[in-house]
């Protein structure tokens, strides 16, 4: 499925199918994206990064298993690898099936941008965009401000939906 990143392209951000030889860089990000929540289990350090490259496994397997056909990106700005998007296109939306970024790169208008180009496939195709998102999740923010709306609380996660308009 191509995706085209107009605005993104202008951070200078590009993205590029994933490849086996991208799964370090990945568990990596998972692990980052995790490092704050797992250390307040008191777990030693090596236990850690074990459950951590466990956990990245399991929900690597889990996403291969669950959206056949998805798009596996990783983003990269100056040739380095920044972050990851997963998207899957059903029939009447896309939905972001995960999306993260470095430290380093977050709060910087990327995210804000890749939604953007996100949106407008979707305004193209006239479908909608959905994501699930951690009820604690500071991207909610940016997901407010993009004018996705709550179409179902799943525990733990909402479920988001931004709708193209449909004029006339």
């Amino acid at each position: 499925m191509p995706v085209s990143l107009r605005a993104a392209r202008r951070l200078g951000v590009t993205a590029r199918d994933m490849t086996e030889a991208d799964l370090p860089f990945a568990a990596a990000l998972y692990a980052s994206t995790r490092a704050e929540e797992v250390a307040a289990s008191g777990w030693p350090l090596a236990d850690q990064h074990s459950f951590l490259a466990q956990q990245h496994r399991a929900q690597h397997e889990h996403y291969k298993a669950h959206y056949p056909g998805m798009a596996w990106l990783i983003l990269e700005q100056e040739g380095q690898a920044v972050g990851r998007l997963y998207l899957m296109e059903w029939e009447s939306e896309f939905r972001v099936v995960d999306i993260s970024l470095v430290a380093s790169h977050r709060g910087r208008g990327i995210g804000a941008a890749l939604f953007g180009d996100l949106m407008a496939l979707a305004g193209a195709r006239d479908k909608k965009l959905s994501i699930h998102v951690e009820k604690n999740n500071p991207a909610r923010r940016l997901y407010d401000r993009l004018g996705f709306e709550l179409a179902a609380d799943k525990g733990v996660y909402d479920l988001l939906e931004w709708q193209p308009r449909r004029d006339g």
